[in-house]
């Protein structure tokens, strides 16, 4: 694809300084772009690799000195040309039906332009709407039903009646709707409790590879709108992802807990089960929830507490050996004074 700077910067609204028929061949980080390139500008802190870069053009903050380069004045560079990206791999893929070696059950209702590769199973009563995309390995049970614009990648398992909305992405090796780990004693082992419930995820998720996602024990899991989850993540039975959240890679979420909208999880946090985390909460890496976050905190460590609190906390650990050394020395101090003391009061 080839575009004039102008035209990129229409597709984005935003201001050209310098010549706007400058082409665009293609894109390329800051420190390695070189002519026909578009790049960007995240941080005045790369102001040196931005007056070396032999790029075409950059978008770059507004106020930035344009140093005599080709540049777009955007409030936001990085999501720009995250933009600029997609637009120049707009171009959809081709429909290629249900292909020789798929298997598509009695009942199954697809929709426009869908392609189901070989080696995919779609079972009985299930619903793929327009432009669906299921790679080779991926398993649909029962009654699932799946929007416009879905893409599961290979060995992607969507367990019975589940449901997943439109826009939604799934990568490798995920599985929707598995069994929630719920059991009752029984004596001297365990009853395992039927999970009768189902998995909703709703438009514009997008879950990472291996991430499993466990059915409701009666009612609903649910991943509300606009949510991505990275790899290797664990959503519990019957907890509630609010809208727009970000969870890193090897976070598990246990069951019946509900977290608010615009939450943030960083890698390795584990939340235990039936709590709430308001919208807009922040939990550092490696942190491990405990109680009710209340809207708009910041919380780290294990059991996690105010992030500021932490970080003060941690500076000590360091210091231990040495603290406790300073303690028994104090101590031995405090019993010799307390025993010349007992010594003249006899």
């Amino acid at each position: 694809m080839e575009k004039t700077i102008q035209e990129l910067a229409s597709y984005l609204g935003a201001r050209v300084i310098g010549d706007g028929d400058t082409r665009i061949t293609g894109l390329a980080a800051l420190e390695t772009a070189g002519e026909g390139d578009l790049t960007f500008l995240a941080s005045v802190k790369n102001a040196r690799m931005f007056a070396m870069t032999k790029a075409a053009a950059v978008i770059v903050p507004v106020g930035v000195d344009p140093c005599d380069k080709v540049v777009i004045e955007v409030t936001n560079p990085h999501l720009a040309f995250a933009k600029i990206l997609t637009y120049f791999q707009a171009a959809p893929p081709l429909s290629k039906g249900v292909k020789e070696g798929a298997y598509v059950g009695s009942g199954v209702q697809i929709g426009k332009d869908v392609t189901v590769y070989p080696g995919a199973f779609v079972g009985d009563n299930v619903r793929l709407g327009d432009r669906v995309t299921i790679y080779p390995g991926v398993v649909l049970y029962e009654g699932v039903e799946l929007g416009d614009d879905v893409t599961l990648h290979a060995n992607v398992s969507v367990r019975e009646r589940c449901r997943i909305g439109n826009r939604v992405i799934v990568h490798c090796g995920a599985v929707i709707g598995c069994d929630g780990f719920g059991y009752a004693p029984d004596g001297a082992g365990w009853y395992k409790i039927p999970q009768i419930g189902i998995v909703v995820i709703e438009d514009d998720v997008e879950i990472g590879a291996n991430t499993t996602i466990d059915r409701a024990a009666l009612d609903v899991t649910l991943i509300r709108r606009g949510t991505k989850i990275d790899n290797l993540v664990q959503v519990a039975h019957n907890c509630e992802v609010g809208e727009n959240c970000m969870i890193a890679s090897q976070c598990g979420i246990a069951g019946s807990s509900k977290l608010g909208s615009h939450v943030i999880l960083a890698g390795q946090v584990g939340i235990v089960g039936h709590l709430e985390i308001g919208d807009y909460v922040m939990v550092g890496g490696k942190s491990g929830v405990t109680h009710n976050v209340p809207p708009r905190s910041l919380v780290s460590g294990i059991p996690a507490f105010t992030h500021r609190d932490w970080l003060r906390s941690t500076a000590h650990i360091p210091r231990l050996p040495e603290l406790r050394k300073t303690v028994s020395v104090l101590e031995k101090k405090v019993q010799e004074l307390e025993d010349k003391l007992a010594g003249k009061s006899a």
